[in-house]
């Protein structure tokens, strides 16, 4: 078991993608401390945010491969084509997928209000069918006001702007270009 860390920590393709990737955590979170004066330490591991840690991962993994295996060789033309796609997904799909989650959240905020506000006014006449509507007694204001705040919201915090995977793309080939390789 040893020997396979040992190869492991000796393998330039992981550690220089790995460091990629830790340096790119490390600068999202500072930047979101500089931004919002608070540390936010879920920014180590969460996706989307500048720069993008998943192009920095694979641009660094292309440019060691290109480096170590040279740049005509198959090794490097798969890394390549797995960075295109990795960053296309992150402006695409991924960065798609964070848009719809902030409306989807404007809508159950807007409906959470909604909600409140029918309750409150049913609460007032006094109608038996609200009763129906929710599954606890609805005198209990406290409880409504509870399931509201522990709703579970849709991350929004997905995919990339062209600026996040670009500012990943120049660490990734900072880190592979100034890494010492044999």
């Amino acid at each position: 078991m040893r020997e396979f860390f040992v190869e492991l920590l000796n393998n330039h393709f992981i550690v220089v993608s790995a460091l990629s990737w830790f340096l790119a955590q490390v600068i999202k979170t500072l930047l979101n401390l500089i931004m919002t004066r608070e540390l936010v330490m879920e920014r180590m591991v969460g996706a989307g945010g500048m720069p993008s840690a998943h192009s920095a991962f694979v641009v660094s993994l292309a440019v060691t491969a290109g480096r170590i295996c040279g740049w005509n060789s198959f090794q490097f033309a798969i890394c390549f084509a797995l960075a295109t796609i990795v960053m296309y997904d992150a402006t695409g799909v991924r960065h798609a997928a964070g848009e719809h989650a902030k409306v989807l959240n404007l809508i159950l905020n807007s409906m959470s209000d909604n909600i409140r506000t029918m309750y409150e006014v049913e609460k007032k006449k006094n109608f038996s069918f609200f009763r129906k509507l929710r599954a606890e007694d609805p005198d209990d204001a406290k409880a409504l006001k509870a399931q509201q705040e522990n709703q579970k919201l849709l991350k929004e915090l997905l995919g990339h702007t062209l600026l996040e995977v670009a500012g990943g793309v120049v660490l990734g080939l900072a880190v592979a270009l100034l890494y010492p390789l044999p």
